[in-house]
């Protein structure tokens, strides 16, 4: 088990990318935070979760 911005989610061995993609999330828009360390756009194809990994998923949201 991960924690997705407090909720405990079935990630496990998936990579930030396959993340993403389940939670329906572009990478473009978000920011990552994984173990309280902010993670580079280019390392999401990379890093691979494992269990007890905490994330903070940030999305940003256009508007005026």
């Amino acid at each position: 088990m991960v924690v997705v911005n407090g909720k405990e989610m079935e990630l496990d061995h998936k990579t930030i990318s396959q993340m993403l993609l389940d939670l329906h999330l572009n990478p473009v828009l978000v920011v990552v935070e994984l173990n309280k360390v902010i993670v580079e756009k280019a390392d999401y194809d990379s890093i691979r979760l494992k269990p007890g990994d905490n994330l903070e998923v940030v999305q940003f949201v256009g508007g005026g």
